[in-house]
């Protein structure tokens, strides 16, 4: 929808640009670095507004290509955070399953309970 909205406002614009340039159509002095001309105002505008549009076009598709590297670097990342998070998921699985050791100090504390019962009968 967002497209279809860019390109009628782009059809609108093109249409008032070249509604402008056939009422101007009068010669114009146009001065350039290396020299001087002259060119109907038709021209200058028409050109003037391709040339702005092929401007818009190459940042737009600069803008396009730096946003695609980035999603692709961020893809990246998060495969290799998953895989992190995956091995880690495993490791906590995998210790899970161990049967926890009984401490020293518990093993102690039972056998002197024990001589201790044993004395006392």
């Amino acid at each position: 929808m967002k497209f279809q909205w860019n390109l009628l406002y782009g059809l609108l614009f093109s249409i008032i640009i070249a509604l402008f340039a056939i009422f101007n159509i009068e010669s114009v002095q146009v001065n350039y670095i290396f020299g001087k001309t002259d060119l109907p105002l038709v021209m200058v505008i028409l050109c003037s507004a391709l040339l702005g549009a092929m401007v818009s076009v190459f940042v737009a598709m600069f803008r396009t290509v730096q946003s695609n590297h980035r999603v692709k670097e961020l893809q990246k990342e998060i495969t290799l955070k998953e895989q992190t998070i995956a091995a880690q998921q495993n490791e906590i699985a995998e210790l899970q399953k161990k049967p926890k050791p009984i401490a020293p100090k518990s093993i102690a504390n039972v056998e002197q309970k024990d001589v201790a019962g044993s004395l006392e009968d």
